[in-house]
């Protein structure tokens, strides 16, 4: 019986979910200023749901970046406490691809639900897009992005995840196109849209669901590592704001 809890705060979006030999719960809020005060009621509310204790948890997933850069920090945190104190092993997975992967369970038809190893042999197969541009606003004229393929019911990345100013993707990128775009990236720069085939309206930011599949892999693969060794991934060194002259 596998038991995976995972949790996100890169974006606006505070979202927790736990994984329980195929059952699911989840808890999701667009809070962008109220991260810290969810994140831990949200994984209490699951826990009691499932009537399990952390210590029962096999893994737990954290949403690894990109994103802010306080929210990712927050994210890695409250992962890294959890998992000390139960002993946990820590499953990083990308935002971007956990974007990729909730275009899939919510935009790709009703096979988006699949998890990791749960998969059928059939599924990628099945009706449902099967590739997706996931884009971030990074902010400061940036986006965060990337481009995904489904692999054996999970969406896996096609390019290097990057940090980049719209246009300059574009001229980068004229030649290529996805099935679907999900992400606030596409929603603030729309030019983006040139490259998809649709927009996936209902999914703007990632939810901790969506980090299950891609977790579920890593597990299966032994892939986990210790609290102390877990890593954000910013994909750049600046901050989002600059001091003012005379300051």
């Amino acid at each position: 019986m596998t038991r995976i809890l995972a949790i996100d705060t890169a974006t606006e979006a505070c979202s927790a979910a736990l994984w329980q030999d195929g059952q699911l719960l989840s808890r999701y809020e667009v809070a962008p200023r109220g991260h810290t005060d969810l994140i831990l009621p949200m994984v209490a509310e699951l826990l009691a749901e499932a009537e399990l204790s952390l210590n029962q948890l096999d893994a737990l997933a954290f949403g690894r970046g990109p994103g802010s850069f306080t929210g990712v920090r927050i994210t890695l945190g409250v992962a890294q406490g959890l998992a000390f104190g139960a002993d946990l092993p820590l499953l990083g997975v990308s935002n971007l691809q956990a974007l990729a992967q909730g275009a899939y369970r919510v935009c790709g038809g009703e096979s988006g639900g699949d998890f990791g190893g749960e998969i059928a042999a059939d599924s990628d197969t099945k009706s449902g897009a099967k590739t997706a541009l996931a884009a971030i606003d990074a902010r400061m004229g940036e986006i965060y992005i990337g481009g995904f393929a489904l692999r054996d019911g999970v969406m896996t990345s096609t390019d290097t995840e990057q940090v980049v100013m719209p246009s300059e993707w574009l001229a980068a990128n004229s030649d290529k196109h996805w099935a679907t775009g999900v992400g606030s990236g596409l929603v603030t720069y729309p030019e983006l849209l040139a490259r998809v085939g649709e927009l996936c309206t209902a999914l703007p930011y990632p939810e901790a669901q969506d980090l299950l599949p891609q977790a579920l892999q890593l597990w299966q693969q032994g892939l986990g590592v210790a609290a102390a060794d877990a890593l954000p991934v910013y994909l750049r060194d600046k901050v989002t704001w600059q001091k003012l002259p005379g300051r």
